[in-house]
């Protein structure tokens, strides 16, 4: 048996979600509280999942799951929102949560998703997955992943020792424009000169 506690502010909400727990055999809502200082001032061993609202009156969302999640390690927070997922769900996961779901999804969902978190994992739409992944890629990419193909080049060539001149001529454009995509790779890359330029090309084996 899941043994759930609701959190919201809104009392028809809270009937709501309990009339829809109410339909799964292995679920039972053990609590349930209107504010973020109710839910730490009452939530315990005895709560498998926590469904949390993410605005509601006291402590702010991320402050409530800490602190929950820090007095008690196993506990399960799914939060509730009408937020768009991406504006809201990393933040919320960071501190602790192991789950994000909007309001506007199915009932057969938020089981679905109730189970998936008391079972340790991770839930998440499929929306906010793509977001997720899209953010850690940006994290993870080296510098000159955000350069354009042209801008690359330049760097690979210079990088690899030759003179703006004869990139120029390499390229069949002018020396200014060189220059022009030079300062733009600098900027980019946070560099100063070409000195820098082609230590990195070095570092990261960019090759023309």
């Amino acid at each position: 048996m899941i043994r759930i506690y609701v959190a919201d502010d809104h009392p028809v909400v809270r009937e709501g979600l309990k009339r829809i727990l109410a339909d799964a055999s292995d679920m039972r809502v053990v609590g349930e509280a209107a504010s973020g200082d109710q839910v730490l001032a009452e939530i315990d061993r005895r709560v498998d999942v926590l469904l949390l609202d993410i605005s509601m009156p006291g402590p702010g969302l991320l402050t409530v799951i800490r602190q929950a999640r820090a007095r008690h390690p196993e506990l399960r927070i799914l939060v509730l929102s009408v937020q768009p997922e991406e504006l809201y769900a990393e933040r919320a996961l960071r501190a602790g949560a192991s789950g994000y779901l909007t309001k506007d999804q199915s009932p057969a969902e938020l089981a679905g998703a109730i189970r998936r978190v008391h079972a340790g994992r991770r839930y998440v739409s499929e929306a906010v997955a793509e977001v997720l992944a899209q953010r850690l890629a940006q994290i993870e990419a080296p510098p000159h992943e955000s350069l354009s193909n042209r801008e690359y080049e330049v760097l690979a060539l210079l990088g690899s020792g030759m003179a703006v001149r004869d990139v120029a001529e390499m390229l069949s454009v002018s020396a200014k424009s060189i220059s022009t995509y030079r300062a733009r790779v600098l900027t980019k890359l946070g560099m100063t000169n070409t000195a820098e330029l082609i230590r990195y090309a070095v570092e990261h084996d960019i090759r023309p």
